[in-house]
C-alpha cells in the first residue's frame, strides 16, 4: 500500500513565502537600526571630543577666572545656533558635556543645549539648559541637593549648587521663568528608563554661589 503524501497548496506556499520574506525585512530592518544607532554614538563621541580639544585649546589662551555672582559675562548677546558656549560638569554624578547654543534635535544628539530666550552662563537669571535622558543628561537620575554644577565659559567659571529636583508636566514651562535670581534650571524628559517619548520633565534647579 502506497502512502499518498500530501501535496502543497497554493495558499501554504504563499505563506511560507511570505514568512520568509517577513523574517529577511525584520533582519534587514534590524541590522540598519543598528548601524544607524551606531553612527549616532559615535557621531555623538567624535563631535564631542573635537569640541571639548577646540575649547580647551581657546581656554589656554584666555584662562577664565571663578566668577562672583552678578558678574556678567562678555558672550555675544545672540549667540550662533549651534555654537558651542561653554562646558557643563557635574563631578560628583560623572556628567561632563559641551553645551552648545539651541535644542533642535540635532544639537541635543550631539551635546547638551541652551536654551534661547534664557540668559547666558555667568548672567543675572534663569539660565536654561536641556540635554536627553538617555544620553548626557541620564547621570541627572543620581543628582541630589547640594551638588555642585560647573558651567565653564570663555569668559568665567560659574559655580552652582543643587536646591531642588522636581518632575512637572511637559508644558509647564513657569520653571524657565525669571525670578531675579541667578540661577540655572536643567531640563530633561523623565521617566529616564521610559520606552518611547516621555510623558514628564525632569527639572534640577541651582543657584549660583560665589568662587
Amino acid at each position: 500500500m502506497k502512502l499518498r503524501i500530501p501535496r502543497r497548496t497554493s495558499h501554504s506556499t504563499r505563506t511560507n513565502r511570505f514568512l520568509r520574506w517577513s523574517r529577511d525585512a525584520f533582519l534587514v530592518a534590524g541590522v540598519l537600526a543598528l548601524g544607524y544607532t551606531g553612527f549616532v554614538l559615535l557621531d555623538t563621541k567624535l563631535y564631542q571630543a573635537y569640541q571639548a580639544r577646540r575649547f580647551q585649546q581657546q581656554l589656554s589662551s584666555v584662562r577664565p577666572a571663578i566668577t562672583s555672582v552678578g558678574s556678567v559675562p562678555n558672550l555675544p548677546v545672540a549667540p550662533i545656533p549651534g555654537g558651542a558656549l561653554g562646558r557643563i560638569e557635574i563631578t560628583r554624578i560623572g556628567l561632563a558635556a559641551m553645551i552648545l547654543e539651541g535644542t533642535d534635535e540635532r544639537t541635543l544628539r550631539r551635546a547638551v543645549g541652551h536654551i534661547p530666550g534664557t540668559p547666558l552662563p555667568g548672567q543675572q537669571g534663569n539660565v536654561a539648559i536641556a540635554g536627553h535622558r538617555d544620553t548626557f543628561f541620564r547621570a541627572l537620575r543620581n543628582i541630589r541637593n547640594d551638588d555642585e554644577i560647573t558651567l565653564t565659559t570663555l569668559d568665567g567659571s560659574y559655580r552652582y549648587l543643587v536646591d531642588s529636583t522636581q518632575v512637572v508636566a511637559p508644558e509647564n514651562t513657569q520653571v524657565l521663568d525669571d525670578s531675579g535670581d541667578t540661577i540655572i534650571t536643567l531640563v530633561t524628559c523623565y521617566p529616564f528608563y521610559f520606552v518611547g517619548p516621555a510623558p514628564k520633565r525632569f527639572i534640577v534647579r541651582a543657584h549660583m554661589v560665589p568662587g
